[in-house]
């Protein structure tokens, strides 16, 4: 760790607990700082604040007084989900104190370099791919983000031998203002969390800050079949490497039917690339020209490619049951994800949907619905998904009351050479804590029928 002396004696603020917000807080001790936590979890109820307590942090729980800021804080550091909106943040951003998220904790006390990667969808299919190529090529990668591992957590514990793969949000990347990847990379841009961000546009700046500070020595891989993103990286001052997959170009990292190229020269077959779908195409780019960027060897490249099959709940490969094929999508919790899953079958498909009922459409889906026989739904969306299947067609539909219920049904519904696939098109707050929770309960429903 870096011994990063620019806190030290400086009143700080951590605003809300989990993970993140206990990780920031002991770390800042470490480094000199005078903290003060505040989180809205009553004391008694609190574990991490009483921890924190007994290390000599000062907290604060079970409200936020509205004179917080009064004390004099120089910086707030604040958990990434909590709006902008929230009164305490706004209060700060008014005062012109700097707020940041735990991600620029990590920048500033690693001696490692970061590969930041970020995008609406593909973020941790790429982050895994590129640890694993990593690996598997002796680089001494660790892995960190919105992914599961506290980035300043490891950060403190990397050295100058190690590379932080980390998984990035817009709410992480929002609270940035110096992180300055080796590596960013932006696998593409569409409409999401805009309830947080308010626009398309704070939305896709927020995304942009993972090059933002870029400079000539680093490298900016990014999606040139995409327009806007093409216009967000011509603003980037890093190395530009872009990626498509719709054909070989001489520039950065393309694919076409067959093959995988490296500034127009071939480096493998896609026919050896186990892992299936053209959205994965542009995850397993990215990771690719990461990985070569970082001297990675192409056999261990090759290696990974060959036998990685998916990330938990993103287009995870469960089991075969009865000629059955049956694929967890639990992170797909809006269309675009569940449109990418269910254009990487041609088998026909029961589909499992459904969860919380922000007022989305499910329109975006159609005309990736040929394949889909049967759709058994779920959840608030649960009707709505019904009347939208069979507005496509599908005779076959049946409401369940949760994914444990929808898995009984959907394997009634299943015959030998048919796909199962969850891919819910919804978040899972409806019903469940988070969609691993979710993933897991649909898994083991799948175990106990097999």
């Amino acid at each position: 760790m870096i011994e990063y002396k620019e806190l030290q004696h400086k009143k700080v603020l951590v605003l809300g607990l989990a993970k993140s917000g206990v990780a920031a807080a002991e770390l800042l001790h470490e480094l000199g700082a005078f903290v003060t936590v505040n989180d809205a979890k009553p004391f008694d109820a609190n574990s991490e604040a009483q921890s924190l307590l007994s290390k000599g942090i000062t907290v604060i729980c079970g409200r936020h007084p509205e004179d917080l800021l009064d004390e004099g804080f120089e910086l707030v550091v604040k958990n990434p989900g909590i709006p902008y909106s929230n009164p305490i943040i706004a209060d700060a951003l008014k005062r012109e104190l700097p707020v940041i998220t735990e991600m620029e904790l990590a920048y500033l006390v690693s001696e490692a370099p970061f590969i930041g990667i970020t995008g609406s969808n593909g973020k941790t299919t790429t982050t895994t791919l590129v640890y694993e190529m990593l690996e598997k090529g002796k680089k001494q990668p660790l892995i960190a983000g919105n992914i599961g591992t506290v980035a300043c957590s490891v950060a403190a514990e990397a050295t100058v031998d190690n590379v932080i793969v980390t998984e990035l949000s817009s709410f992480q990347l929002m609270g940035t203002r110096t992180f300055k990847p080796r590596i960013a990379i932006l696998t593409n841009l569409y409409d999401a969390h805009l309830d947080y961000h308010g626009s398309f546009d704070n939305y896709a700046d927020a995304k942009f800050s993972v090059t933002r500070n870029q400079d000539n020595n680093d490298y900016f891989i990014y999606n040139a079949d995409q327009p806007i993103v093409c216009s967000y990286a011509a603003k980037s001052n890093a190395q530009k490497v872009p990626f498509t997959t719709k054909g070989k170009t001489e520039q950065g990292i393309s694919a076409d039917d067959t093959a995988i190229y490296w500034r127009g020269e071939y480096i493998l077959n896609r026919a050896d690339i186990a892992l299936p779908g053209k959205h994965n195409l542009e995850n397993i780019l990215c990771a690719v020209g990461a990985a070569l960027l970082i001297n990675c060897p192409l056999d261990a490249i090759k290696e990974v490619l060959a036998t990685f099959t998916g990330v938990r709940h993103r287009t995870q490969f469960v089991r075969e049951w009865k000629g059955i094929k049956v694929y967890n999508d639990s992170k797909a919790t809006n269309c675009l994800a569940t449109k990418s899953a269910l254009e990487a079958f041609k088998q026909p498909i029961v589909l499992l949907a459904g969860g919380l009922d922000r007022g989305h459409s499910f329109e975006e889906l159609r005309d990736s619905m040929s394949n889909v026989k049967a759709v058994v739904a779920f959840g608030e969306t649960g009707l709505r998904f019904i009347d939208f299947a069979k507005s496509c067609g599908i005779e076959q539909t049946i409401a369940a009351t949760n994914v444990e219920d929808a898995t009984v049904y959907a394997a009634k519904l299943s015959v030998a050479g048919d796909v199962m696939l969850l891919s819910p098109a919804c978040a899972s707050w409806d019903q469940y804590d988070s969609f691993e929770i979710r993933g897991d309960l649909f898994i083991d429903s799948v175990l106990k029928l097999v």
